[in-house]
């Protein structure tokens, strides 16, 4: 067991299984040297989409960010496919694009991807910091809530 797996047992938290692309023809993610790149992440529970709606009418912002938050464990889920199982060889949270399905007027899209953003901080500290865009989007695939990309740097 290694300081990540340590660290997600002290935080409670379990990564999901991860559950490949359900409609496009890609893979959950590429690995190329020590860069990672995780394909946009929607929040699944064992395979299914949850979170349906637009943030702003059927979420609010702590629904939001609890979208985010599964996101951002699908992506986990992603990377540990990639890393064979082992998520200690993640370095650094390079950058992540978030992408919120919201009502034109909810204009805290950023706090939204927060809920993602802040989880790689709980686990992994000053490398879950990150840069990052968030932007608010008129439609999502499966009118899913949030959709998270990310870059990671790992050994």
């Amino acid at each position: 067991m290694g300081w990540v797996d340590k660290r997600l047992a002290e935080l409670g938290i379990e990564i999901p299984i991860a559950a490949p692309p359900i409609a496009a023809k890609i893979e959950g993610w590429a690995l190329e040297k020590e860069m990672l790149l995780i394909s946009g992440a929607i929040p699944k529970l064992d395979g299914e989409p949850q979170f349906i709606g637009k943030v702003g009418r059927e979420f609010d912002l702590t629904e939001g960010q609890a979208a985010a938050r599964l996101s951002a464990l699908c992506m986990l889920a992603q990377a540990k496919i990639a890393l064979g199982g082992d998520l200690n060889r993640i370095r650094r949270i390079l950058k992540l694009n978030g992408f919120v399905n919201a009502m034109p007027d909810f204009t805290e899209i950023p706090q939204v991807v927060n809920g993602a953003s802040e989880l790689f901080i709980d686990i992994f500290g000053e490398a879950g910091r990150h840069a990052r865009t968030a932007v608010g989007v008129a439609v999502m695939p499966f009118d899913v809530a949030i959709e998270v990309e990310g870059t990671f740097i790992v050994d």
